[in-house]
C-alpha cells in the first residue's frame, strides 16, 4: 500500500489518467518501468539496510538481521534477499509459505540471504501516579 501510494500518483503525473485505463496493453515507456520497478526495489533494499525493516515489519516490532551476527543486512544480503523473492514466489508462493514448515520460520528468500526476523520487544512505559 506505501508503494502504491508513492507510484500510482507519480505515474499519474507522468503520464496522465490515460495510463490507468483498462483497455492499456502496452508498455507505456522508461518512467514507467522506473516507477513501477525501480523505486520499488531501490527503496526497500535501502529500507533494510539501514532501518531493518520495511514500514509494516517495523509497526509490528520486527527486524530483519543477519541470521549468523544477529547485526544488520549487509548491502549484498538485502539485495540477495531481494531477488530470492522472486525465488519464493514462482512456485505457487511456495517459498513465502516455508516459513510454516521451517524450524526458524525462514522463508526462502532469507535462506538465500541468511538472514532472519526477529521481534523486537517493545519498551514498557511505566506510569506513574501522584498521591494528593
Amino acid at each position: 500500500m506505501v508503494v502504491s501510494a508513492v507510484t500510482f500518483p507519480l505515474l499519474y503525473a507522468v503520464y496522465g489518467a490515460e495510463y490507468f485505463n483498462e483497455t492499456k496493453e502496452t508498455f507505456a515507456g522508461p518512467a514507467e518501468w522506473l516507477i513501477s520497478w525501480v523505486f520499488p526495489a531501490v527503496a526497500t533494499v535501502v529500507l533494510w539496510h539501514f532501518q531493518k525493516g520495511t514500514p509494516g515489519k517495523l509497526l509490528l516490532s520486527l527486524r530483519i538481521v543477519d541470521a549468523t551476527t544477529g547485526q544488520g543486512l549487509s548491502w549484498g544480503q538485502s539485495i540477495g534477499r531481494y531477488f530470492g523473492y522472486i525465488l519464493s514466489f514462482m512456485p505457487l508462493g511456495l517459498g513465502l509459505l516455508w516459513v510454516v514448515f521451517d524450524r526458524r520460520k525462514q522463508a526462502w528468500h532469507d535462506k538465500v540471504s541468511n538472514a532472519v526476523v526477529v521481534r523486537v520487544p517493545r519498551p514498557v512505559k511505566t506510569v506513574a501516579f501522584k498521591k494528593d
